[in-house]
């Protein structure tokens, strides 16, 4: 008899075969209602702190009292809500790429550290479907092709501090972090839901929108044309 897998095994890979969807760069939906739907999905799954800090804190010995009080967001690291929903919709797209960014190059080194929490490696994979859902967002944008905008007031972050030598300080600047992502990635599901609540003028400049428009624009009007006998040319 086949040993049955844990439940917990089981339960991961269903969640990830529900959630992730990374989509190819290259062979993206045209339907940006379902980016949306998938994006929204994703970093509402990633701010669940069960998925990374909660495994992070038991296993470096912060989860008890005392201790996981500490364990709260550093300052400036991540944008707020508010200045979130104060971008473009490039703009937030082009922030949320580039913070993604570091997050997956701070994963890397924290998972140097504890190499057996394996929701690292999974967490790293969700950021590749959220990042590759962005780029196709993006080309569905009005103006996809012109330059970068620049990233505007009040999302420059501050750095996280420099690693500390203490031990026990590096642990609480992990954990730091990583609270900081739940938060920030609660944040932009924020933003997703109120960008699903109000379609964005890129519907409108679908192409496959404007190619049903140009062909409608294409059929003779009727409107005004008087029904000619059968065998009788216009005159």
């Amino acid at each position: 008899m086949r040993a049955q897998l844990p439940r917990r095994v089981l339960l991961s890979l269903v969640l990830r075969l529900l959630f992730l969807k990374p989509v190819v760069t290259g062979s993206c939906s045209g339907d940006d209602q379902e980016l949306l739907k998938q994006l929204q999905r994703q970093t509402d799954f990633m701010q669940d702190t069960s998925r990374l800090l909660d495994p992070y804190m038991h296993a470096q010995g912060l989860d008890v009292p005392g201790l996981k009080e500490h364990c709260q967001e550093h300052p400036g690291v991540f944008p707020r809500e508010n200045a979130l929903h104060g971008l473009s919709r490039r703009g937030f797209l082009q922030t949320l790429n580039a913070k993604l960014g570091h997050v997956l190059h701070r994963l890397t080194i924290l998972q140097q550290d504890l190499p057996k929490v394996q929701e690292f490696g999974t967490v790293k994979r969700y950021i590749y479907g959220i990042r590759n859902n962005i780029y196709c967002l993006a080309q569905l944008l009005p103006g996809s092709s012109e330059t970068a905008e620049p990233t505007q007031a009040g999302t420059e972050d501050s750095p996280p501090p420099p690693p500390a030598s203490d031990t026990f300080q590096r642990k609480l600047q992990g954990c730091q972090f990583l609270r900081g992502y739940h938060r920030f990635m609660h944040s932009v599901g924020q933003v997703f839901h109120k960008w699903r609540e109000s379609p964005s003028r890129s519907r409108r400049h679908s192409p496959h929108r404007a190619l049903r428009k140009g062909a409608y624009r294409m059929q003779p009007s009727m409107r005004g044309k008087r029904l000619m006998p059968r065998g009788q040319l216009p005159q």
